[in-house]
């Protein structure tokens, strides 16, 4: 698995890699609130369960305001899971050939 970035770390710690991974693809670049008590209203515990959001809420103290898009990180996770470069490109909303170059950094 590709090791966290610094800005990625405290959602892996907190979620795990692939509940993070669905987190930063649906919420990358989104300025949002981590609730202390989260309800399933908030559209961030309908994606990942009541029991992660808790765990998110614990460590809030450590997330900026702006979820990070982490796109780097992202496209060496989705590698890492076996998906194709498309697949990649279009999850994350950027050319194939950024991808490829982000593989070869």
């Amino acid at each position: 698995m590709p090791r966290p970035t610094a800005q990625v770390e405290p959602y892996v710690e907190a979620l795990g890699a692939d509940t993070a991974v669905a987190f930063l693809v649906a919420f990358g670049g989104a300025e949002l609130t981590i609730a202390e008590e989260p309800t399933e209203r908030a559209a961030y515990v309908r994606l990942i369960g009541q029991e992660k959001a808790k765990s998110l809420a614990a460590v809030a103290h450590r997330l900026p305001l702006r979820v990070p898009l982490a796109s780097k990180w992202l496209a060496a996770m989705l590698h890492w899971q076996g998906h194709s470069t498309a697949h990649i490109a279009r999850t994350l909303r950027v050319s194939e050939v950024s991808v490829r170059r982000w593989r070869k950094g």
